[in-house]
């Protein structure tokens, strides 16, 4: 397999993951909001801004600029675990952050795939 179909391979299966991920999100609130769930508390929304809403927004602008939005997905979830060790004192449990997140770091890996200027060093 070429480079350059790898970085084709990485760049659709992010987008696909992508389109998971958002509608996996969506379903949690609107399934949320349809059964009157609890309201988000003003600390709540802080960690809500990081993660779900910052990981999908990085997502999404990643259709369009991979690099930024893979490190803006990334570093949103980032942000959201250290907020959430600040926050209760432990790491989040399970693999659903990374999960949701994870076609942020395919799309990294396709910009650099696909940037001509990403195996020259300086």
């Amino acid at each position: 397999m070429t480079t350059r179909s790898f970085a084709l391979l990485a760049r659709w299966t992010a987008r696909v993951w992508t389109i998971l991920s958002v509608v996996f999100i969506l379903g949690f609130a609107i399934g949320e909001g349809l059964a009157g769930g609890p309201k988000p508390s003003l600390k709540d929304w802080g960690g809500l801004a990081l993660f779900p809403i910052g990981v999908c927004l990085g997502l999404l602008v990643a259709w369009y600029r991979e690099k930024l939005g893979g490190v803006l997905a990334l570093g949103f979830l980032i942000a959201f675990y250290f907020w959430n060790l600040l926050r209760s004192g432990h790491w989040p449990r399970g693999p659903f952050g990374f999960l949701v997140a994870a076609p942020g770091l395919l799309f990294l890996i396709a910009a650099f795939l696909s940037d001509p200027r990403a195996g020259r060093s300086a």
